[in-house]
């Protein structure tokens, strides 16, 4: 990718090496092992946080506990950097996107975590892959694993690294719009299909938001180097619910997925990159995804 006229956000903090302890969890009901499995497996790659997987919502009963000052990450550090630069890419982007719609744009904070971390929403941890929590406006990451979206799904590639950002601030964008409290409350007391046919859509969507950042990103600023598109298309392949459910069980469950199949997250990426168009996102309305 060409960032390197690209300023870095201020929006990111860094928390690694910081250690805390962090309290809280599931304070009502249980879910079975099986369940959890499942859900991480499902959340491992841009997923909202595996607690609205499970359909736990509101029993999250972990705050963030007292934290030193929020730090920036070393200069030196180039992944640190570059994941700043895609933030600083996609806050130019949405904060136009909303212009146009006579808004403003609340742009999020990108936390930088090894091991675990407490969040709004609940202990995030590294196991869960990337994950936008809506309570606090907060994209949480473990930088290692990118190294697990290169070698263990052969997904490598600064654009496929950039997608995962991008994806979670679609999950932001949700949040802003309203979309994701809509989606939530449809959820409350709707079969278990349902509710998990709701959150692929939800899904499906950040991934064509993602797309709309690609496209208006490199209009603006001509980011994208040649093959770069088709590293995001081999991420969003690599993570499809039905691929996903073949390598960690041996087959697969359409009525569970709650992020789409490899084909579908192709698809909705696809129709953002190439349109640039936020409406042409809507997920909800779509009569075949």
């Amino acid at each position: 990718m060409r960032l390197d006229d690209q300023n870095e956000s201020d929006n990111v903090e860094d928390r690694r090496g910081t250690g805390g302890n962090f309290g809280g969890g599931v304070r009502r009901g249980g879910v079975g092992i099986g369940a959890i499995v499942l859900a991480l497996t499902a959340s491992y790659f841009f997923g909202i946080d595996p607690s609205v997987i499970l359909g736990l919502g509101s029993n999250i009963d972990s705050q963030p506990s007292q934290h030193t000052a929020a730090r920036k990450p070393p200069a030196a550090d180039e992944m640190a950097r570059f994941v700043s630069k895609v933030l600083a890419s996609t806050e130019s982007t949405w904060d136009e996107v909303f212009r146009e719609g006579g808004s403003r744009y609340q742009e999020p904070k990108l936390v930088l975590f090894s091991g675990a971390t407490p969040t709004a929403c609940g202990t995030g941890q590294s196991a869960m892959g990337p994950f936008y929590c809506p309570s606090d406006q907060k994209v949480y990451i473990d930088l290692s694993f990118y190294r697990d979206l290169k070698q263990r799904f052969h997904a490598p590639g600064e654009f496929a690294q950039a997608y995962v950002i991008a994806h979670e601030v679609g999950h932001h964008v949700q949040n802003l719009l309203g979309i994701s409290d809509k989606v939530h409350r449809a959820q409350q007391g709707a079969s278990k299909a349902r509710a998990n046919a709701l959150s692929v859509r939800l899904e499906l969507q950040a991934d064509c938001f993602a797309g709309v950042w690609g496209h208006r990103a490199d209009a603006a600023k001509n980011i994208i180097e040649p093959g770069e598109i088709e590293q995001a298309l081999n991420a969003a392949s690599a993570i499809g619910d039905d691929r996903l459910q073949q390598q960690t069980q041996g087959r697969i469950v359409p009525e569970s997925f709650t992020h789409g199949s490899s084909e579908q997250r192709m698809r909705w990426f696809k129709r953002g990159i190439e349109s640039g168009d936020l409406r042409q996102c809507d997920t909800f309305k779509a009569a075949s995804l």
